[in-house]
């Protein structure tokens, strides 16, 4: 394992410019108050045989009012009002089973847990389908899928999935309206970054070694993951290379980052293979909000993990108190 990209000291000056629809205020508008949810979250109790914790299986109208699952965890003997994390999955997880992720309402957190539509089949299988066609020619995975025209892209439909979460929160009995964070590591961070730009009722968010972001470096140099599928895709269209960088700047996090203002806690490592640095630094850079970062030199993807969570935990009691 070593640097495949820039070194630290070119990442904190690395500040790309990048291109900006015209319109992309307006579409995201359009996007999420044409889509808005009729109905209201579900939670169903789940017994997992655990006595400190409770959980819930939880149904949430996402995108076209279509079905997204996850789960809510509560701590048993509190009934709040609570802060609460919501936390959106790295790429090709699923919700996984509802015991697997407790330290948040172990820490006295409720915790929301977003499946993601249409994947988990990596280390955590899923149960919610998109349902949308897709055209032949697409090159396996998910960022080529509608990656010609932004009304069609598949992470139009999972961003709007992510602010229903958010907003879902909120209206939670056991929550506190005002602390609902946003997380997640790799796509994860990313959706928690479009988030925070999209939803101003976010307290905070905590994007861990973000993908999505800075598109056109990450298909450049990112020498593992699935910012591969889009250097295939062009490799065989190869004159759609401006159309396919458009589209997918409707959703890069990068580009959405400005629109953010709530207190960010970022985590970049400097030897990652999938998101590079420099495309999470270009996201850090042009945060909008109050912002800190946390930088693992010596690792790849997983980036801090464990020692990264204690981190993510000091902070969020500094921020509301413990």
């Amino acid at each position: 394992m070593a640097l495949s990209d820039l070194t630290l000291a070119e990442c904190w000056a690395y500040r790309p410019e990048l291109a900006v629809p015209e319109d992309l205020d307006a579409f995201w508008e359009r996007t999420l108050s044409a889509d808005e949810p009729a109905a209201a979250a579900t939670y169903e109790p789940v017994d997992t045989g655990l006595t400190q914790i409770r959980t819930y299986s939880v149904t949430v109208a996402g995108y076209g009012g279509e079905p997204v699952h996850g789960w809510l965890h509560l701590p048993a003997n509190d009934t709040g009002p609570l802060p609460c994390v919501v936390e959106y999955l790295g790429y090709g997880r699923g919700r996984g089973l509802p015991h697997e992720k407790l330290f948040w309402a172990a820490a006295g957190f409720a915790h929301l847990i977003m499946d993601t539509r249409g994947q988990g089949w990596s280390a955590a299988p899923g149960v919610t389908a998109d349902p949308h066609p897709y055209p032949a020619g697409t090159v396996p995975g998910l960022l080529t899928r509608g990656v010609t025209n932004p009304e069609d892209l598949y992470y139009r439909r999972l961003i709007t999935d992510a602010v229903r979460f958010a907003q879902a929160a909120q209206k939670h009995p056991a929550v506190d309206p005002d602390r609902v964070v946003v997380t997640g590591i790799s796509q994860g961070g990313g959706l928690s970054l479009a988030v925070a730009a999209l939803f101003p009722g976010v307290a905070a968010v905590m994007p861990d070694v973000p993908f999505l972001c800075d598109f056109r470096r990450g298909v450049q140099v990112a020498g593992q993951g699935p910012y591969g599928e889009v250097a295939e895709y062009l490799a065989l269209y190869r004159d759609r290379s401006s159309q396919v960088f458009r589209t997918l700047s409707y959703v890069d996090a990068a580009v959405l980052a400005p629109g953010a203002t709530a207190p960010a806690l970022f985590s970049i490592a400097m030897m990652d293979q999938i998101c590079p640095p420099s495309t999470c630094f270009a996201a850090y850079h042009r945060y909008g909000g109050d912002k800190e970062v946390r930088v693992y030199e010596f690792n790849d993807h997983e980036g801090g993990e464990a020692t990264h969570q204690r981190e993510q935990l000091a902070w969020l009691h500094k921020l509301f108190g413990r």
